[in-house]
């Protein structure tokens, strides 16, 4: 980051100044305003950051669980006042340069939030949030479409069964197929019996129907109002200026209402509670070990700094690594296969969850998990934690609060999303953002050794608010829902008029109509090609030599962090140890150093860095597909005054690192599986598109099998086996081999830092690694045989919706056609793939792709309650594409999409990382410019020549990830399409 914007808090005259506050470790200043009129917060984040973010968030507060917050973020973004189309929120992400575009639903906000470096486009953004949330259409047609409708399973045939439709709809089937999302709605419904907390904002799939079009209004008008709102944006365009366009475009039109709309405190149990639920598993092999059985308490207020850290510090202190006192407990006990994924603090919501627990249980051992799980809080209770382990946690909870972090969300809407929460609650969000005063009031008081004793009796163990949640596996429970829902409809059926049965059908044809009819996009703001940058920004690194060492340095607004990698190329590996990668990469940071245990390791690390991690790298060649490039990297994040600590711990890991603990092996390994196994509801298209393209370079079969469902699969088979101790020592002796092959290796290192500490870190690493044991080059490096052949597979999963794939092979992302392939996947996602999959087909997503780094071209949807149908619609839309006469705008919106994504920015540290391996893999700054450049350049004729020479239909591959049920409605189906079953 630069240095704090300049000047002062301005206000325009619709809006009062309340307070400004200045935060030095963000750098940045906080702007408090109300809007005189209405009362609307505006919460402004000044910083000298031309990424600058908006959101509009309104408190939603449902009381039963029809989704209705969630089915009114879609349709209120189906079009408004202003802008009459059909579909404005991704026509506009056609017409951006936006770094971040999307809408959230929480469990008592609703949140539109977007990003941009480009003025223009900003404004242009702007204008239509604002129209779209508080001047929406909400037609009819869209709560249909986006929300839930009945319709003849045969389209215009009445005597067909009913079906239930809507995005919102497929979309909750799927989110609802993930046991942690079910386990998580369960344990709030029993600790918040009486508040909305207790109902699934999203929907629950068994209540979307219920929900009415005239309800859906009534809580739009009541909750989406300016007195409802908040207003936060972040960087450089002053406050003010914000401030205009919210009075002209909004504000001024309303007046101040009255309803506060607020949660209330949940009403406090008496006594613990233990509640026995069921989770649907679809699947026909043994339940044992697949039951869940987690602990949750009810705590203090969220929007208490001093309640919510402290409850941060004891979930710390008891959680937050494998040598934690409950952590270590749930990881090592035989009771379960790996602690529950709820373990941890949720402080999102107005009153804090803490909750534990194991999965791969039994409902028999619900006495004995809830005992060890008391026990050790007693413990905890009765004789504290040692000082150096809340020093840790403080520590930890100081490096979080000073990254500049990067990933899925700007900097800027990161902060935003931390400071929501208090301003949904009308509490202080500043002080959320401004931690070091709280930190330091605590560093004074675990001082004193009773004060962690008193927290977990006061929080924990004295807290009769408490749920013992046990979720056994029922492998009937799917059925037994669809039989409801057939019911259900059979019986709506069985009560309609021959009018009623005709009204279904002409909602279905209104509807059809509504989705082909093209609306003119004209009415919409853009940015056009003229308006993107000429250039890519090129970063400048500076590198230093030390005998064979090398050292790349780059200068970024890190905040007071540092961040150092050693790299090495992979070594030639063999299939078996090739299959370990993962494990290696997962367990190197995770298992003893030396005479320390893994558990001393763990408190090392704790207080001496943010983290340490270890990861593998792996792409194809710059001109060639099936030629493979492989990199090791061991990470670590620190503050600037512990990167002597820092260095002397990632030398410590690859020179003293040990595999011979082996029960520890086994945990990991477990835990590890259930992660991977718990994935595939979220990641489903991913891992479809994976095993679609495994049979197009030896890249893709081999990320298939690390990363991929032939990877999960091999893992679980892998666990099974750990029950032998033969294999727990081939087990360590594989990871020992790759280790030792790792570090034969040539190295080199990365380092990352403020200006004020870069020089010091360097000197101090090249000194550190000098003498350190290392490899040499010319050493066999990891290859892979070429590979190309289709893949048609069916890959039976615990999923209730399908996660569809079709693949072709391409070219590398050097060949001449990889811009007009990468622009075709935008063109046909806008075109015809959004209308078809999503708006007609109701799945919650699909689209396609090039993938430059596996030489593949892919179509994908996600969360999808069609699997025939989608398929193809994958084929209708290339012959769409060369059939039809097509808009020349359409192309420039696919070139801007990809452009956008192309430039959008990362963190300081992030864009350093990004610099570093891109380099590193031969994407040079003149190739990556180059490239993008191929981008401006493409043509519709590119895009018709590059579809015909390679989505050729011989040559396509399929994945489909589904369910037991699917694969027997399909039956003769999947015969047809020759795709072969595979079960995971």
């Amino acid at each position: 980051m630069n240095q704090m914007i300049p000047g002062g808090a301005q206000s325009h005259a619709a809006f009062q100044l309340l307070r400004s506050h200045e935060i030095e470790s963000l750098q940045l200043r906080v702007e408090q305003y109300e809007h005189t009129a209405t009362g609307a917060m505006h919460y402004h984040l000044a910083s000298n950051n031309s990424e600058n973010v908006f959101l509009v968030a309104l408190r939603t507060v449902p009381t039963d669980s029809t989704g209705v917050a969630h089915i009114l973020e879609h349709t209120a973004l189906c079009g408004s006042e202003r802008y009459p189309v059909r579909d404005p929120f991704f026509m506009m992400l056609r017409r951006s340069l936006n770094t971040f575009m999307n809408a959230f639903t929480s469990s008592d906000w609703t949140a539109y939030p977007f990003a941009s470096q480009n003025r223009k486009d900003f404004d242009n953004l702007l204008d239509v949030y604002l129209d779209a949330v508080f001047f929406s259409r909400l037609d009819p047609l869209d709560f249909a479409q986006e929300g839930h409708r009945v319709d003849f399973a045969e389209p215009g045939n009445p005597a067909s069964d009913l079906v239930f439709k809507g995005v919102v709809f497929n979309e909750m089937k799927g989110a609802m197929s993930s046991v942690s999302s079910t386990l998580w709605q369960t344990l709030c419904a029993h600790l918040f019996p009486s508040v909305t907390y207790h109902y699934n904002s999203g929907g629950d799939p068994e209540h979307i129907p219920d929900l009415s079009y005239a309800q859906l209004k009534d809580f739009y008008q009541s909750h989406y109002h300016p007195s409802n709102a908040i207003f936060m944006t972040f960087g450089d365009i002053p406050a003010h200026e914000h401030q205009a366009v919210f009075e002209a475009r909004a504000l001024q039109r309303f007046q101040r209402l009255e309803e506060h709309i607020a949660v209330p405190r949940e009403q406090r149990l008496r006594e613990p509670k233990r509640v026995a639920e069921s989770y649907a598993l679809d699947d026909s092999g043994d339940t044992s070990a697949k039951t869940h059985i987690v602990i949750g308490w009810l705590l203090g207020e969220s929007t208490d700094l001093q309640q919510q850290l402290e409850a941060q510090l004891l979930s710390s202190v008891l959680l937050d690594n494998s040598a934690s006192p409950l952590m270590h407990a749930l990881e090592t006990t035989d009771l379960g296969q790996a602690p529950s994924p709820l373990c941890g603090l949720e402080d999102s919501q107005r009153e804090m969850v803490f909750s534990c627990g194991i999965e791969g249980s039994e409902a028999s051992s619900r006495d004995a998990v809830e005992a060890l799980v008391l026990e050790v809080i007693e413990r905890v209770a009765r004789d504290g934690v040692p000082q150096a382990q809340l020093e840790a946690v403080l520590h930890q909870l100081e490096l979080h609060q000073r990254e500049v972090t990067g990933g899925g969300y700007p900097y800027g809407l990161q902060l935003i999303l931390q400071a929501l929460g208090p301003a949904t609650h009308y509490a202080d969000p500043v002080a959320v953002l401004d931690l070091d005063p709280v930190l330091d009031n605590l560093r004074v008081k675990i001082g004193d050794p009773d004060y962690i004793r008193q927290l977990a009796r006061r929080l924990l163990l004295d807290n009769p608010h408490r749920v013992t949640l046990v979720m056994t596996p029922d492998t009937q429970l799917s059925q037994r829902r669809l039989e409801a829902e057939a019911e259900r409809l059979a019986a709506l059926k069985a009560s309609m008029n021959d009018a009623q049965k005709q009204a279904i059908i002409e909602l279905a044809e209104q509807l059809e109509k509504r989705q082909k009819h093209s609306d003119d996009p004209g009415v919409l703001p853009c940015v056009t090609l003229a308006d993107v940058p000429e250039r890519l920004p090129e970063l400048e690194c500076t590198e230093h030599t030390q005998g064979p060492l090398r050292l790349t340095s780059y200068t970024q607004g890190t905040n007071g962090l540092v961040y150092q990698h050693l790299v090495a190329p992979l070594p030639a590996l063999d299939s078996e140890a090739i299959s370990l990668l993962p494990l290696y990469a997962r367990m190197l940071t995770e298992v003893g150093l030396g005479d320390d245990s893994y558990l001393e390791v763990q408190h090392r690390q704790a207080a001496s860095v943010g983290s340490i991690s270890a990861s593998t790298s792996l792409r194809s060649a710059v001109d060639d597909a099936q030629q493979l490039q492989g990199f090791f990297s061991l990470s670590s994040r620190a503050l600037a005054r512990n990167s002597g600590a820092q260095i002397t711990l990632m030398r410590d890991t690859l020179e003293h690192v040990r595999f011979d603990e082996g029960a520890r092996l086994k945990e990991l390994v477990s835990q590890s599986r259930a992660r991977r196994e718990q994935s595939v509801t979220g990641s489903g298209h991913a891992l479809a598109m994976a095993a679609a393209c495994a049979g197009m370079s030896g890249l893709a079969q081999i990320n298939h099998r690390l990363g991929g469902l032939e990877g999960i699969r091999q893992l679980k088979a892998l666990d099974d086996r750990l029950q032998q101790p033969e294999a727990i020592e081939a087990l360590r002796n594989g990871l020992q081999g790759i280790h030792s092959a790792v570090n034969a290796m040539p190295r080199q290192l990365l380092a990352i830092a403020d200006e004020h500490a870069i020089s010091a870190v360097c000197s101090e690493a090249l000194q550190q690694w000098r003498d350190a044991p290392g490899g040499s080059a010319g050493q066999p490096v990891l290859s892979a045989a070429a590979v190309s052949e289709t893949r048609r597979e069916f890959w039976v999963a615990n999923t209730q919706v399908n996660f569809c794939a079709r693949a072709y092979p391409t070219v590398a992302i050097g060949h001449p056609d990889a811009p007009a392939l990468t622009v075709l996947g935008g063109f046909l996602r806008n075109g015809y793939l959004h209308r078809a999959i999503r708006e007609q087909g109701g799945a919650y997503g699909g689209g396609a792709g090039q993938d430059s780094g596996i030489a593949a071209f892919r179509f994908y949807s996600y969360r999808d309650p069609r699997l025939l149908d989608t398929l193809r619609d994958f084929d209708d839309s290339v012959r769409w594409l060369l059939e039809t006469q097509h808009d020349p705008r359409a192309l420039e919106e696919a070139i801007l999409g990809v452009i956008s994504s192309l430039d959008k920015p990362a963190s300081p540290a992030g864009e350093a990382r990004q610099h570093f391996y891109n380099t590193l893999f031969g994407r040079s700054h003149a190739q990556r410019e180059a490239f993008r450049q191929g981008i401006l350049e493409v043509t519709l004729d590119d895009l018709r020549r590059v579809s015909a020479a390679y989505l050729i239909p011989e040559r396509a591959s399929t994945a489909v990830v589904s369910n037991q049920k699917q694969q027997a409605i399909l039956g003769s189906a999947l015969a047809e399409l020759e795709l072969v079953v595979e079960t995971l």
